[in-house]
């Protein structure tokens, strides 16, 4: 298996400068939020109410935020780099985040995940026609018994920042059929409960914009339904932009509907103090959402093309500001 160079990454869009794609920075105009129902009784205008239930097998907790990451650093294998990460933090992270790709044997077990984490898996996509005229039913079916036999909750990510103009399962790769995507997402539901995969948790995920930045590849247009998503995730790396540029208009679509996830989050250090403030100023954002039940660092310095080192160690002052996170209360959920 290779890992993000094969399965693509938002992070390389927030270190280039991304053409005809709109980068909304605090002192913007905000992107439209689109609003799926009309506010509860007794609800307070302005204020977005929270799910207090959901997330499948891997459950939304009220108050709790699982602190995870993607960890691949210079040197050290899957199992030392998250060694390392445990000593340095005292304790395990609480979602281990990995990379598949669409033909890759999915994991039974995987022995550095500690029995207090949970295993996320990005899941690569291919073209929707591949999945839609049912070619691939065999492939998804047998992906759905490995993941049946783990017996464990397992968090399953598949064809993430469908929204984005990089990848094969992307929207703009399939002649704007959003739904395609939708269908092929449903078909692959379907197939995993045929087979009794009943551990999986269902996350979708798309970045926090698009490219290109058109109506019709808006992220709403991408969601499967309710009954098929346990978790809301999304994507977003920061250059300049605060954590509610980033991460406020889905918050405000989904947070009344199903649990939050931040499925991939790091910022771009710009010298002086910029990362480890940023991470504080995250820490805090995620705090005042409730709705947020995860967020998931991305935690590398090896991706291909990318000069970025979004490791949480990068300085010292990253790390101490992860640390602190990491033992804020609300995060050791």
């Amino acid at each position: 298996m290779r890992r993000r160079s094969l399965l693509g990454l938002g992070a390389l869009a927030a270190a280039v400068p991304l053409t005809g794609c709109k980068t909304y920075r605090s002192d913007d105009v905000p992107p439209p939020v689109v609003s799926h129902s009309p506010p509860a009784p007794g609800a307070v205008v302005g204020v977005t109410p929270v799910v207090t239930k959901g997330g499948g097998p891997v459950p939304f907790v009220h108050g709790a935020v699982m602190l995870g990451a993607y960890t691949d650093l210079k040197g050290l294998g899957p199992s030392a780099g998250i060694d390392l990460r445990r000593r340095q933090l005292g304790r395990p992270e609480r979602i281990v985040h990995r990379y598949y790709s669409w033909d890759d044997q999915l994991p039974i077990s995987l022995p550095y995940v500690s029995s207090k984490s949970t295993l996320m898996i990005s899941w690569r996509g291919p073209a929707y026609k591949d999945i839609n005229g049912g070619a691939a039913d065999k492939l998804i079916a047998r992906a759905a018994r490995r993941l049946a036999q783990r017996k464990k909750p397992t968090l399953l990510r598949w064809a993430w920042d469908m929204n984005r103009a990089f990848y094969k399962w992307g929207g703009p790769d399939n002649n704007r059929d959003t739904a395609g995507y939708i269908k092929a997402y449903r078909r692959i539901h379907g197939i995993f409960a045929d087979e009794g995969a009943e551990n999986v948790s269902w996350v979708w995920s798309p970045n926090w914009n698009s490219r290109p930045d058109e109506d019709w590849n808006a992220f709403t247009n991408y969601y499967p339904g309710d009954e098929y998503v346990d978790w809301a995730g999304v994507s977003g790396y920061a250059q300049a932009q605060a954590p509610g540029d980033l991460f406020d208009a889905f918050y405000e679509t989904y947070a009344t509907r199903k649990p939050i996830m931040i499925t991939e989050v790091s910022a771009v250090d710009r010298g002086s103090a910029t990362k480890p403030e940023w991470i504080d100023s995250f820490r805090e954002w995620v705090k005042e959402h409730p709705a947020i039940g995860a967020a998931i660092w991305f935690d590398t310095d090896t991706h291909p093309g990318s000069q970025e080192k979004w490791r949480i160690d990068s300085t010292p002052a990253a790390l101490a500001a992860y640390k602190a996170m990491s033992n804020d209360p609300v995060f050791t959920g």
